[in-house]
């Protein structure tokens, strides 16, 4: 089965490599980008799931390295978050939602990654504090659980969280959630294919576009990289996509 007429091919590919650049380059996989991407293109239900997540994986580990090799990254930030949010994903990966529900609930997902973009969550506090043992724990599993579920990583909702508490620095804060979103979508996939899911033949061919994209936004976002311009085209796109979502 197609996903896509073929003339639509090309227009997917150039906004799916501006959507992988710029998540990479705040380091995040990109998920909800690539949601909102394929629900504009109306992709089967089934297929999104398992497409955001694969490359996500890829979006994600690469923009870690970046971000891990220009020394941001902080274990002691993200391990409490991972303890609890890897089984909770991988639980949410293996949960079957209804289309229309799922639809819903991603719309609502997309909505706050429109926030996130244009930082209505806050600025960077100057004062940085140890993050909470016990609420990093009960914060990743809420996040993972969704994370599986509806096939985003989570970084979206974890990087505003710990700019907002003060654990880290906007750039720790990146990195964490590369490797936060690395390893939930690992489990998030792990899970749905436990659950007799399949990943569709066509994901695999956007993966190299993704690495592309993801890869030189990384490098850039590591370092020192402003595109405000680019970052509002992209939150369009995911208003356009969030409202057609409710209304299906």
């Amino acid at each position: 089965m197609e996903v896509f007429q073929i003339e639509m091919i090309v227009p997917f590919l150039l906004i799916l490599i501006i959507v992988s650049f710029l998540y990479a380059s705040v380091g995040h996989g990109g998920a909800s980008g690539y949601l909102a991407l394929m629900a504009l293109f109306s992709f089967p239900s089934i297929y999104m799931k398992p497409t955001a997540l694969l490359l996500n994986v890829f979006v994600s580990g690469i923009s870690f390295w970046f971000f891990k090799k220009n020394q941001h990254f902080k274990w002691k930030l993200f391990y409490p978050f991972a303890i609890t949010s890897i089984p909770a994903a991988f639980l949410g990966g293996y949960i079957s939602v209804n289309a229309t529900l799922y639809k819903q609930i991603l719309g609502v997902f997309l909505i706050f990654a429109i926030l996130r973009m244009l930082h209505v969550f806050g600025k960077e506090k100057k004062e940085i504090k140890t993050n909470n043992f016990v609420a990093s724990l009960f914060i990743g599993a809420g996040i993972g659980i969704f994370s599986g579920m509806i096939g985003i990583g989570g970084g979206i909702i974890l990087s505003p969280v710990i700019v907002l508490l003060a654990w880290g620095t906007m750039k720790q804060a990146a990195a964490v959630s590369a490797l936060f979103i690395f390893v939930n979508s690992i489990a998030g996939i792990v899970g749905f294919l436990v659950n007799n899911g399949n990943i569709p033949t066509q994901a695999w061919y956007f993966i190299p576009i993704a690495i592309i994209g993801g890869g030189l936004g990384a490098m850039y976002g590591s370092e020192k990289f402003k595109m405000k311009t680019l970052k509002y085209i992209l939150a369009v796109v995911l208003i356009i996509a969030a409202v057609k979502l409710f209304l299906v």
